[in-house]
């Protein structure tokens, strides 16, 4: 198989966790299309390493958090005025969103570092060994970032309030 088309596979399977990935780091949709789209760049530029790596999930995903972290530094990523405001949908559509955002807020709210083990972890299904290499970390380090990050969200009021809780 070339490296064209292995990659071309690798992207079609990858693509949407990637993206979502993205968006749970903190990016709008628009913005972790972009930013997967320069980290998968990245990598095809450097596929014989990617191909080599022990985890190419692992490796893959740490190539997206450079490229997160870099374009953070970047880019003002603030609110930006618009002319019309779009039309809110009807109410029945809002439950599905309002959990959306609340994961969103509640993930914000982390240190960058605990944000990033969360979503490994739970979004893109690394387990401890791949975060590791991904973060180029000790194990341990993953394991103390992630029981830090879900005590934070444990005692999260906007998450307490999905959960029913009082």
């Amino acid at each position: 198989m070339g490296t064209e088309q292995e990659f071309t596979e690798y992207v079609g399977t990858r693509w949407p966790r990637l993206v979502r990935s993205a968006v749970l780091l903190g990016c709008s949709r628009p913005e972790a299309e972009d930013v997967v789209q320069t980290a998968l760049v990245r990598c095809l530029t450097n596929w014989s390493r990617v191909r080599h790596a022990d985890d190419r999930d692992a490796y893959v995903h740490r190539v997206l958090i450079n490229t997160f972290t870099s374009a953070r530094r970047r880019r003002w990523s603030g609110e930006q005025p618009v002319e019309a405001v779009p039309e809110v949908p009807g109410r029945d559509e809002y439950e599905e969103r309002d959990v959306a955002d609340a994961v969103i807020r509640s993930l914000a709210r982390l240190p960058e570092d605990q944000r990033i083990a969360v979503v490994l972890r739970y979004y893109a299904n690394l387990d401890e060994m791949q975060m590791a290499t991904a973060l180029e970390v000790a194990p341990g380090t993953v394991k103390s970032r992630l029981s830090r990050a879900l005590k934070v969200l444990a005692d999260d009021p906007t998450l307490s309030d999905l959960r029913g809780a009082p």
